[in-house]
């Protein structure tokens, strides 16, 4: 393995330990960065260009001239990733982690000589840590909290930017990390209907039907997409609607989204359990459909990850 992975920055190729953004970008200054995270799955990116749309639609509300249309951010990504083949762990699944925003704020110019460009970052990095994290999970289920935080209101900023600015998501993990330490955060509008956790979407399950908050006031997740559209295939009813606390203390299943680990079950809500407490068929299904789908054994291939870590960690 080559050592040293490389991130493109802006049309170069740096060295990761060297990879900086200015203190003056508008991403630190004022959070306004766009960003996405795909995953691959036997080294082949996941829906990549779902992602990199939903990224230029943010770059489009911010109004950032990233100096790259989508095509050509698609070229760049894929050469991010081949120029780190040989730098990666062998057979390992990896994260792509796009960040865009205007660059240094107009203010600090002067600190510029060569001027002010826009601030474009791909990186890649091995899921061997991230999903050791949560490969138990796929066992046990996880906890999922409602929490005092609630999601911001659309009419302050549209939920489906994918945006840096989050600090009431961090706030809502610490409120339900109190609870419990492990827990998963779970966010509510202001009527008090579930939206979103904090990096994922949520599902319940009832008399064989899936249910989920309906998009207008949530992060579309591409991931979420992914289980609607698998769900239809397997002949499963889904409904978007608007979901409360009850209706999650009276759920068969329930499960949660994201792009790095596909589902997990959440056998908990609010410290109750969920159904039976135990992972339920339509989660199982949902999981087995979808490892078939893109040739990998998820929970396997978490599971052996962890054992990965563990040995890295031991030696």
């Amino acid at each position: 393995m080559t050592e040293g992975r490389l991130v493109y920055l802006s049309g170069d190729f740096v060295p990761e330990s060297e990879a900086r953004v200015s203190i003056f970008d508008t991403a630190l200054m004022f959070g306004d960065m766009v960003f996405e995270m795909t995953r691959s799955y036997n080294m082949e990116p996941f829906r990549l260009r779902y992602h990199l749309e939903r990224l230029y639609a943010g770059i489009k509300i911010l109004e950032i001239d990233c100096g790259l249309d989508i095509d050509e951010m698609e070229v760049a990504t894929m050469e991010t990733i081949e120029i780190n083949k040989d730098r990666m762990p062998e057979g390992v699944d990896y994260q792509i982690m796009h960040n865009v925003s205007n660059g240094p704020l107009g203010l600090y110019s002067s600190v510029f000589p060569e001027g002010i460009k826009p601030t474009i970052s791909i990186n890649v990095w091995p899921l061997t840590w991230h999903l050791a994290g949560i490969a138990d999970y796929y066992d046990t289920g996880v906890h999922s909290i409602l929490t005092q935080q609630q999601s911001v209101p659309a009419r302050y900023i549209d939920p489906k930017i994918k945006n840096r600015s989050r600090v009431f998501y961090q706030v809502a993990n610490l409120q339900a990390h109190k609870i419990d330490p492990k827990a998963y955060a779970l966010l509510s509008d202001e009527d008090g209907f579930i939206t979103e956790g904090t990096g994922n979407n949520f599902f319940i399950v009832k008399d064989g039907v899936i249910y989920t908050p309906e998009g207008r006031n949530i992060l579309r997740g591409v991931t979420r997409g992914a289980v609607i559209d698998l769900a239809a295939e397997l002949g499963i009813p889904l409904q978007e609607t608007n979901l409360e606390a009850y209706d999650v203390h009276g759920a068969d299943e329930a499960f949660v989204s994201s792009t790095s680990m596909f589902i997990l079950p959440v056998t908990k809500f609010n410290t109750l359990p969920v159904g039976d407490g135990e992972i339920g068929p339509t989660v199982q299904r949902l999981t087995d459909a979808f490892s078939g789908t893109v040739g990998v054994d998820i929970v396997a291939q978490a599971k052996q990850y962890k054992a990965e870590a563990e040995a890295m960690a031991g030696g």
